[in-house]
């Protein structure tokens, strides 16, 4: 996986978080929404950062069972969470005018689980994991910071179009390293 390929999937993979940073400022009074936006940024963007690596490491015990499917492997997950991305993407916010731990812990979870699938597909892939971990958690970290901070002007219409981004951008990763492992390209 070349270094587009990686920024381009960092960034799918921050829609999500970058979605639930502007859901969730669009409630808070003007004076929270500056260290709310830089609680959203470091929350996502650590847990960004961790879930593929451990998606990685936990998945190195089978690497030998699935390495002549791993194209498969990563496609499909790819397109799974691609697809379930664009299905939530027409949800509503849900907001919330404080935040706690648990609720910070409980949505970083909710937004980095498809970065843990991603890291299972980068142990297929052979890809490096802790440059790519650092740099999807870097790429969440500035997409939360602004979801957090811009997220009272762009409102609910901008946050189903970045769900539908992201979910598209997935596919289409999916799709490539399938056509890519096939021979095709």
């Amino acid at each position: 996986m070349g270094a587009v390929e990686l920024i381009v999937l960092a960034i799918g993979l921050a829609m999500d978080a970058f979605s639930v940073s502007i859901c969730g400022s669009m409630a808070l009074a003007p004076e929270n929404r500056l260290s709310t936006a830089v609680k959203f940024g470091l929350w996502f963007g650590f847990f960004q950062f961790i879930m593929p690596v451990i998606g990685y490491y936990s998945s190195f015990w089978a690497y030998d069972l699935i390495s002549t499917y791993d194209h498969w492997i990563a496609f499909i997950l790819l397109m799974y969470i691609g697809v379930n991305m664009i299905k939530e993407s027409s949800e509503g916010c849900e907001a919330s005018s404080s935040y706690s731990v648990k609720r910070m812990f409980t949505l970083a979870i909710a937004t980095s689980i498809d970065a843990l699938a991603v890291g299972i597909s980068f142990a297929c892939l052979n890809v490096n994991i802790w440059l790519s971990s650092i740099i999807i958690g870097i790429v969440t970290f500035g997409f939360s910071l602004l979801g957090g901070i811009a997220g009272f002007k762009l409102g609910e219409q901008f946050r189903s179009k970045a769900g539908m981004i992201g979910g598209c951008v997935l596919c289409f990763l999916g799709i490539k390293i399938l056509v890519e492992h096939l021979g095709h390209i």
